[in-house]
């Protein structure tokens, strides 16, 4: 019988962020296979928790997921962890996941922390629709057709940058979206935890001193889709809006820009 692979979020600063139920996890399996062993020692050790470790990471995912595998074939159980945060989201994962499916291999998910998640519910941007876009492309070009991408959206947007790059990735977002509204969410969970939020030009000036990690969330475009809103019915245009996380008053100005109307003549439509 084959063993089952869980895949086990961990802290993303806060040593105390990580479940009674991951605890148990990583105490029971045969194996735990982690993204830096150097790194995810150091929580181990904090918990207590003595097991084999194997590396798993970016550079070397062809190579061990056919050893973590065989050894899931073979009836052992294996914990996936990287090194802050839940699997497979911008970190290994998403491979030895599709391998596992393959061969039948029980997959488990063990919630807890999630950078992006904790970065868009306090980021005061809408949080009924949005997209995560990870890292941009290093490419230059490749960067200039995500960014013209990100022109047209209108959810919010997440991304995630290294700290030393964060001040250019700002300018470039600058320079292809305009000066749009941003937050960034610095050190989630530790000490100096903090969310600037503000226009992307005041936001560039004060990064310069900042250190640590952190995630951009962007504004999504609200502009993008109004030509065609004209061909919408009242009702469509107003779940539209609904769905970006516009108050009722602000639906209905919106809705009487479009139609060139007066907004008593929306209001009235929607007066119950």
């Amino acid at each position: 019988m084959s063993g089952k692979l869980y895949l086990v979020a961990t802290p993303i600063g806060n040593l105390e962020d990580i479940t009674l139920r991951a605890i148990r996890i990583l105490k029971e399996v045969d194996v735990i296979a982690a993204e830096d062993t150097r790194h995810s020692l150091k929580l181990l050790n904090h918990l207590e928790i003595s097991k084999p470790l194997i590396s798993y990471h970016r550079h070397n995912e062809d190579i061990k997921t056919d050893l973590l595998i065989n050894k899931l074939l073979n009836g052992e159980n294996i914990a996936l962890i990287t090194d802050a945060g839940t699997p497979a989201v911008s970190d290994p994962g998403e491979f030895i996941v599709k391998e596992a499916i393959k061969n039948n291999i029980e997959i488990i998910p063990i919630p807890g922390a999630c950078a992006l998640i904790n970065a868009l519910i306090t980021s005061g941007l809408n949080t009924k629709e949005f997209a995560f876009y990870g890292f941009l492309p290093l490419n230059k070009k490749l960067r200039t057709i995500k960014l013209e991408e990100l022109k047209k959206e209108t959810k919010t947007m997440i991304i995630y940058e290294a700290p030393h790059k964060i001040s250019n990735t700002l300018n470039d977002i600058y320079k292809n979206l305009g000066n749009v509204n941003i937050v960034l969410a610095r050190e989630l969970t530790k000490i100096h935890e903090e969310f600037i939020r503000g226009k992307i030009s005041e936001i560039i000036e004060i990064v310069k001193e900042l250190k640590g990690e952190m995630i951009i969330l962007i504004e999504g475009n609200c502009e993008v889709e109004e030509t065609k809103n004209i061909e919408m019915t009242i009702e469509e245009q107003y779940d539209f809006y609904e769905k970006q996380g516009l108050s009722k008053n602000e639906i209905i100005k919106k809705i009487a820009k479009d139609n060139g109307v007066s907004k008593n003549e929306i209001y009235m439509k929607f007066v119950k």
